[in-house]
């Protein structure tokens, strides 16, 4: 198919012309989103949606601009970019939560109930809900003080003193143990 026939097929809404670009040009395109997304799951994902942004805007398309392909690729790239920049995504590449590292731990070295014996739960039960809840972010789930305190609308002084209180507790109760 030649670009003119795409363009004036995907304009159509033409089906045909949709599965024939997909066939043709996904690999490529995807390929483009994995140079900045290696995780494939996400980047198949962002790939998913720039591809229905594609078919939707290609009346935007300019012939005098450049290649169809050219065109499709710096959509994925964009869409790509503005994923890594995503708070979602950011937070993705936190810290895994703590029951990642158990199970990996559990199955690894078969110690299930060594794991469970440490107490970690009940530690943070000697907390409160304010502690517990700066504790988990800072420590379980990789945020900056500033990060909770802009995503959660926490004065940056009290995420610092609500941790300070929090350490102090947990270091007291770890001394009686």
């Amino acid at each position: 198919m030649r670009e003119d026939q795409i363009v004036s097929g995907l304009r159509a809404n033409d089906k045909a012309t949709v599965e024939y670009v997909y066939e043709k040009y996904s690999r490529a395109l995807l390929g483009v989103i994995l140079r900045i997304i290696p995780d494939r799951d996400i980047a198949e994902e962002v790939f998913h949606d720039a591809f229905v942004k594609i078919i939707r805007k290609i009346d935007g398309y300019q012939v005098e601009k450049g290649r169809i392909y050219t065109w499709m690729s710096n959509i994925c790239r964009n869409a790509a970019i503005d994923k890594t920049r995503s708070k979602e995504f950011s937070h993705s590449k936190k810290t895994n939560p703590i029951e990642d590292y158990v199970n990996a731990y559990e199955d690894q070295a078969g110690t299930a109930d060594y794991v469970e014996g440490i107490g970690v739960k009940e530690l943070l039960n000697n907390l409160n809900e304010d502690q517990r809840f700066v504790i988990k972010y800072i420590y379980f789930k990789g945020y900056t003080h500033s990060e909770i305190s802009e995503e959660f609308g926490i004065p940056l002084g009290t995420v610092k003193s609500r941790l300070r209180a929090s350490l102090a507790v947990l270091k007291n109760k770890l001394e009686k143990i």
